[in-house]
């Protein structure tokens, strides 16, 4: 079912690991920064045979999106040797950037962006920490942390 933005939807972070396992040309894009990827850590997607792409949409401090994200984005898609239709899940921390980076490929001419909904981190829980109610972390999925 298509969101009304345009792209594929939203989907759990439970959903997009099956997803991934389970469709050779899915793809895992995580979308958060540099800083983030280093000190919160990485979906492993060892278990499953695959890596995720990490391509930042905006870099630290935030200065707004990255302006080449889906051209770089769709250079190093086209490597992989993915075409268009490929279903790509895009993370951020919470699921806001990842929701942004699925609208823009799908105005690329993406036809399967799908915003893993509650992110790498989750919602802040009612100690204003994250990674304890929701998203990847939350849900027991395989992580790395450097």
């Amino acid at each position: 079912m298509q969101h009304e933005d345009g792209y594929a939807g939203n989907v759990s972070v439970q959903e997009a690991f099956d997803r991934l396992a389970n469709d050779a040309t899915a793809l895992l894009v995580d979308v958060r920064t540099q800083a983030e990827w280093s000190f919160v850590g990485l979906p492993d997607l060892r278990p499953i045979g695959k890596e995720p792409v990490l391509v930042e949409w905006q870099s630290f401090p935030p200065s707004g999106p990255n302006p080449e994200f889906a051209s770089f984005l769709s250079d190093l898609l086209v490597k992989k040797g993915l075409d268009q239709n490929a279903p790509i899940y895009f993370l951020c921390r919470s699921g806001a950037r990842s929701q942004a980076a699925a609208i823009a490929m799908t105005r690329a001419g993406y036809t399967q962006c799908f915003n893993i909904s509650d992110g790498f981190e989750g919602h802040l829980d009612q100690e204003g920490h994250r990674g304890t109610r929701s998203g990847w972390k939350a849900a027991g999925l395989p992580w790395i942390q450097s």
